[in-house]
C-alpha cells in the first residue's frame, strides 16, 4: 500500500535518529517523521502554486505545535485541548525560522509553510533539535525551492566538557545551552543562554556544535539523493535590471544625501521627496509597476549604504566602525514602582520597571517540557509610536516574546536564588523609541531596574549587538548597528554578558552563515562594548544595589519546616493560616518541600507571622517572647494563645512589673501582649510572663515591695498593652 515508504537511521550524539518518509502526509510538497530516542516530531512543509498579488516580501511561516499527548496529559483547559501555542513554542518557532529563511531565493514570493507537531516527548531528546532537522529533510526532499540542507545540535557545558545534545539530568547542571545551527560550511544561526561563560569557551563550544551538524548534514544529502524531487520553477519578484539601473542613476546623489544623517527622522523626511520625484518620472515608464519602483529604491539605499560601509569605511550617522551611539542611564523614574531604570542608547530609548511579588505570583507553566513555573519574568512591549507610527496595540506577537525572552535568558544567571531573595521578579520593558537593538537596550534597562530595586543580583549584565557586511570573500563587522544598518546589513549578532563571560547570544542573519573567523571577532568586539557600557554608562548610574527595597514593596521573610508539621500550620480546613493571615495581615506561601514564605507591607507582622509559624512546628523554648492574644481571664491569672494551638498560663502574679490585686485591671479579653516563655510543666504545659517580657524589653524596674495598687489609667499594663497592640 504505501510503495514509497523509506525509513532512513543513523546515530545523533549517541541516541538512534530514524526519519519516515512516504507514508503519512503525501499531499504535503515534503514531509517526514522523525523519531529521535522516544521523542516523535511530525514536519510538514508546503508551498502555494503561485505568489500572492502585492507581496514585496518572502511569506514563510513557521509552526512549532506542542500536543499534550505527546506525554501522556490531558489539557487543562476549559475545551481539553490545546489552545494557543506557549511562550517556549514561539520561541522554538523563532529559532527554526532565522537558520532556513537566508536558504530560500531571495526573489521568490510564493508562500511556504512550515508545520513541526511534537506527538511524542523524550526528555532526553530535545523535540526542537528533532524539528529543526525534520524541517531541513522536509525542505530537503521537497520540490520548494530552497537552497540546503542544514542541521541544528544543543551544545551544553557539563565538568568543563562539551556535551551534544544532552540528557536531561545533564541539562540541569550544565553551565550553558546553545542551540547552533550549520550549513555544510558555515554557522548558519546561534541562540545560546549560559551562566557567565567565558568568551574562548562559548565559542569553542558553537564550533563543536558545528563539527557534530556535519555528520547529519551528510546523513541529509543522502535522503535527499535517493527520494529528493525537482525544485518547481517560481516567477522572481526581482526588479528589471535595466530599471533598477536607470532608477539607480536618476535618484543615488539625493539618496545619498537623504541618509547621510544620525537622525532617523530626519532621514525619513529627506527621503519622501525623493519617492515621489522617482514616482513622477518613472510611473509613466514602467506603468502598474509602483511597487518595483519601490523595490528599486530600497536597493538603491541599500546599495548606497553598503558602499559606504566596505570602500570608505563611513556609517551613515558618522560614527567608527567600533563607535557606539551616544549613551545615557537613569534610574528612579517612576516613584510609586518597586524599581525603574532608564536606558537611552542613540535613538533607541527603553524604560524597564521592576515588580517584587510574593512566591505564589511566579508564572505557572504548561508546555510539555519539565518547567512548571517561572519566578523571573520579562515581558517586552513595542508599541507603534516607538517607530512614529499609529498602528493599534494588538498584544504582544512572536517578535515582542522572543525580544523578551532574550531579555529575560540574559539576566537569569544573575538573579538571586529564592532562597538568598524570597520574591517573584516581574520586569517590563517599555519600548518609548526604536532605532535598532531594543532588545538588547531592555537587557542594559533590566539590570538598572533591578539594581534599583534593591534586588542583590550577581554582577551587571549588558547587551549590545554587532554588524555585518559582506561581499565575495570580504567582510567587516560593526559594533552597535543602528535599524538602517539591520535592514541593510548581513547581521545582527546579540550578545549579552557581565564582564567576566557571556549570559545570552542571539544571531539573525541574511546570508547563509558565518565563518569561524567572523564569529570570533563579533564575540571579541561585543565583550568590549558591553565593558564600555557596564563601567562607563551604568554603574554611573547606580555602581550598585539599593540596600533598602521601596516602602512600596512587599516586605519578605522566609523559613524551613518539617514537612509532617506543615497541615498543622495549614490546619483543618486552612483554619489555622488563615486567621495568622488576618491578624497579622501578611500572605503565607507554602511549599511542598516546607519552605514558608511570608509577604505583606509591614516587617514587623511579617516577622510576627513568621514567629507565630516556628511556635506551632517548635516547641517554645524558655526565655522566648512572643506577642499573643489573651483568650480566657481567670482569677488567677490569664490564658495567653501565642500561636494556634499554642497557649499558656500567665500567673497574675507575672502580670506587672507592679504588683496586681484583679487579673482585669491589667489585660482583657482579646488584648495582644507580650509575654516571656518561663517554663514548659511536666504536662506540657507553658508557664508565661508578662512582668519578665516588660522588664527585659522595655528595661522596667519590677516594684514588688510597693503595696498591691490598681493600675492609673495612663500607665501600667494598659499602657504597655497599646504599645504592643500593633
Amino acid at each position: 500500500m504505501f510503495e514509497n515508504f523509506k525509513v532512513f537511521e543513523t546515530e545523533f550524539a549517541g541516541r538512534p535518529l530514524v526519519v519516515e518518509t512516504g507514508k503519512t502526509t503525501q499531499l504535503a510538497n515534503g514531509a517526514c517523521l522523525v523519531r529521535y530516542g522516544e521523542t516523535v516530531v511530525h514536519v510538514a512543509a508546503t508551498a502555494s502554486p503561485k505568489p500572492r498579488e502585492g507581496v514585496d516580501f518572502f511569506p514563510l511561516s513557521v509552526d512549532y505545535e506542542e500536543k499534550q499527548y505527546a506525554l501522556g496529559r490531558i489539557p487543562g483547559s476549559y475545551g481539553k485541548r490545546e489552545g494557543k501555542p506557549s511562550e517556549k513554542a514561539i520561541l522554538v518557532s523563532r529559532v527554526i525560522d532565522r537558520p532556513i529563511r537566508p536558504l530560500f531565493p531571495k526573489d521568490m514570493r510564493n508562500d511556504v509553510s512550515i508545520v513541526c507537531t511534537v506527538m511524542s516527548y523524550d526528555p532526553d531528546c530535545l523535540p526542537e533539535i528533532a524539528a529543526m532537522v525534520g524541517t531541513s529533510i522536509a525542505l530537503s526532499i521537497s520540490d520548494i525551492p530552497w537552497n540546503g540542507p542544514i542541521s541544528a545540535v544543543s551544545v551544553g557545558l557539563v565538568d568543563g566538557e562539551f556535551v551534544i545534545n544532552p540528557t536531561q539530568s545533564q541539562r540541569e547542571v550544565s553551565r550553558m545551552a546553545v542551540t547552533v545551527a550549520s550549513t555544510d560550511s558555515r554557522i548558519a544561526m546561534i541562540e545560546a543562554g549560559a551562566d557567565i561563560v567565558p568568551d574562548d569557551v562559548m565559542f569553542s563550544g558553537i564550533m563543536a556544535g558545528h563539527e557534530a551538524n556535519q555528520k547529519i548534514i551528510e546523513f541529509i544529502k543522502g535522503i535527499q539523493t535517493e527520494i529528493g524531487k525537482e525544485k518547481f520553477e517560481y516567477p522572481s519578484n526581482e526588479p528589471d535590471h535595466e530599471m533598477f539601473e536607470a532608477i539607480k542613476e536618476f535618484s543615488i546623489e539625493d539618496i545619498k544625501v537623504a541618509l547621510d544623517t544620525d537622525d532617523k527622522k530626519i532621514r525619513d523626511e529627506r527621503l519622501k521627496p525623493v519617492y515621489e520625484k522617482v514616482h513622477e518620472k518613472f510611473d509613466e515608464i514602467y506603468p502598474d509597476q509602483a511597487e518595483k519602483i519601490d523595490e528599486c529604491l530600497y536597493k538603491t539605499q541599500k546599495f548606497v549604504v553598503r558602499r559606504w560601509l566596505l570602500d570608505e569605511q563611513k556609517r551613515v550617522d558618522g560614527r567608527k566602525m567600533d563607535q557606539m551611539r551616544p549613551l545615557a542611564s537613569e534610574v528612579g523614574i517612576l516613584p510609586r514602582v518597586h524599581g525603574s531604570g532608564l536606558f537611552t542608547r542613540g535613538q533607541t530609548q527603553v524604560l524597564t520597571v521592576t515588580t517584587l511579588g510574593s512566591v505564589s505570583d511566579q508564572q505557572s507553566m504548561d508546555g510539555i517540557d519539565d518547567q512548571t513555573n517561572k519566578r523571573y519574568i520579562h515581558h517586552y512591549n513595542f508599541p507603534s509610536y516607538s517607530v512614529g507610527e499609529t498602528k493599534p496595540s494588538r498584544g504582544p506577537g512572536r517578535r515582542e516574546i522572543g525580544h523578551g525572552a532574550l531579555a529575560e535568558r540574559a539576566l537569569v544567571p544573575v538573579i538571586p536564588s529564592v532562597e538568598e531573595f524570597p520574591y517573584t521578579i516581574r520586569l517590563v520593558s517599555e519600548i518609548l523609541s526604536s532605532n535598532g537593538s531594543t532588545s538588547q537596550g531592555s537587557i542594559c534597562g533590566s539590570t538598572l531596574s533591578l539594581m534599583d530595586a534593591g534586588v542583590p543580583i550577581k554582577a551587571p549584565v549588558a547587551g549590545i549587538s554587532c554588524g555585518l557586511i559582506t561581499e565575495g570573500d570580504r567582510w567587516m563587522t560593526m559594533v552597535d548597528i543602528q535599524g538602517l544598518e539591520d535592514f541593510f546589513g548581513d547581521m545582527d549578532f546579540k550578545v549579552a554578558g557581565t564582564h567576566e563571560g557571556i549570559t545570552a547570544i542571539q544571531m539573525d542573519l541574511k546570508i547563509s552563515g558565518l565563518t569561524p573567523d567572523m564569529v570570533r571577532e563579533a564575540l571579541y568586539k561585543t565583550h568590549k562594548a558591553r565593558d564600555y557600557i557596564i563601567d562607563e554608562v551604568m554603574l554611573k548610574a547606580i555602581p550598585e544595589p539599593r540596600k533598602e527595597l521601596s516602602k512600596y514593596a512587599p516586605k519578605m521573610v522566609s523559613t524551613i519546616i518539617p514537612v509532617d508539621k506543615i497541615r498543622e500550620v495549614i490546619g483543618t480546613g486552612g483554619k489555622v493560616i488563615q486567621k495568622i493571615c488576618a491578624e497579622c495581615d501578611v500572605k503565607i506561601d507554602i511549599e511542598e518541600d516546607g519552605h514558608v514564605y511570608i509577604s505583606g507591607l509591614d516587617k514587623d507582622n511579617c516577622n510576627r507571622a513568621l514567629t507565630i509559624v516556628d511556635t506551632i512546628v517548635r516547641d517554645p523554648e524558655p526565655g522566648a517572647i512572643y506577642k499573643g492574644r489573651v483568650t480566657r481571664i481567670m482569677d488567677f491569672g490569664a490564658f495567653v494563645e501565642i500561636a494556634p494551638g499554642k497557649e499558656g498560663l500567665c500567673h497574675i502574679s507575672q502580670l506587672d512589673v507592679k504588683r496586681t490585686e484583679k487579673v482585669t485591671d491589667v489585660v482583657n479579653v482579646d488584648d495582644i501582649i507580650i509575654v516571656k516563655v518561663l517554663e514548659t510543666d511536666d504536662k506540657g504545659r507553658l508557664n508565661l510572663s508578662r512582668r519578665e517580657a516588660l522588664i527585659e524589653v522595655e528595661g522596667l524596674t519590677p516594684e514588688n515591695d510597693l503595696p498591691p495598687r490598681r493600675p492609673s489609667s495612663g500607665n501600667g499594663g494598659r499602657g504597655f498593652k497599646r504599645r504592643y497592640n500593633d
